[in-house]
């Protein structure tokens, strides 16, 4: 099996590993290429290039205006023949963007799966993320057994935009469920009970999750290295803002949600994870 693999940051070189771990040969791109060395495959010199060398290519690039330029921009995957090759985009785009680039793919003879993924670094390098899909039965079925080896839980939604749209449902839970545990932490502290026995009893009542679990020992040693950085739920939480504009809904917990990891991009720790907003509910 081989595929090309464009977009080497935390999440897109632990989903890049697992791949290699399980057999497929890859040929990547990324826009720092030292990212890339430690990987020891084959760098190509742009996406353009990394296109003609693979009929299935995987995305996972910050936002959707990254995916824009590495589809369209100078050296671009559009700039070569793209007819009939698969791009699987795991990246959380806009919603309105994930409809472009449906009609971008089409239109050069490709199909595009939108793929964006549940879960971060480390199940992704086991294999156990969960991957929501949008795009052609038929480019499904044959995407199928490389996206099988990196999600543990697949769903076909069909639609185009409908993969996306769910992401950003699903990070409305992480983003204000992130934001919950780390002010109960705070309150639990301020209260005179150290914060080790804090998270304990949250585990054991109403905080026990799959975001606690995850983000205990960050809480606990106050490691704040980037799993999920707090410029990407910020990113994450204006799109899911946008959604609900356009469908006339009001936004309460994740309006205020977002606004907590814009304090967060204000004091600078946007590159960290996004569990550090335990710093600002500390402040506080």
């Amino acid at each position: 099996m081989k595929a090309g693999f464009i977009g080497l940051g935390h999440l897109g070189k632990a989903m890049a590993k697992r791949l290699l771990s399980e057999g497929v040969e890859l040929v990547v791109w990324n826009r720092t290429k030292e990212k890339a060395t430690d990987l020891g495959v084959e760098v190509a010199a742009s996406p353009v290039r990394l296109t003609e060398k693979s009929d299935i290519l995987f995305l996972n690039l910050f936002d959707s205006n990254a995916v824009q330029s590495v589809l369209t921009g100078d050296e671009g995957v559009l700039e070569g023949s793209c007819e009939g090759k698969i791009v699987i985009d795991t990246s959380t785009n806009h919603f309105e963007a994930a409809q472009c680039f449906h009609e971008l793919l089409k239109g050069a003879g490709a199909f595009y799966l939108e793929s964006p993924v549940l879960g971060s670094v480390i199940p992704a390098s086991q294999g156990n993320l969960t991957v929501l899909v949008s795009g052609e039965q038929s480019a499904f079925e044959a995407a199928r057994p490389y996206l099988e080896k990196i999600g543990k839980n697949i769903f076909f939604l069909g639609e185009p935009a409908l993969a996306t749209k769910m992401k950003l449902a699903n990070n409305l839970v992480l983003g204000t469920l992130m934001a919950t545990l780390a002010e109960a932490v705070a309150f639990g502290e301020a209260s005179g009970i150290e914060k080790e026995r804090v998270l304990d009893i949250l585990a054991a009542g109403a905080g026990n999750s799959a975001v606690l679990t995850a983000k205990r020992e960050k809480l606990l040693k106050e490691d704040f290295s980037a799993h999920f950085s707090s410029a990407l739920i910020y990113k994450d939480l204006h799109y899911l803002q946008d959604l609900a504009w356009s469908l006339r809904r009001p936004l309460f917990t994740g309006s205020a949600a977002k606004e907590l990891y814009g304090m967060v991009l204000a004091k600078e720790m946007d590159t960290l994870d996004f569990s550090a907003v335990y710093r600002i509910m500390k402040e506080y």
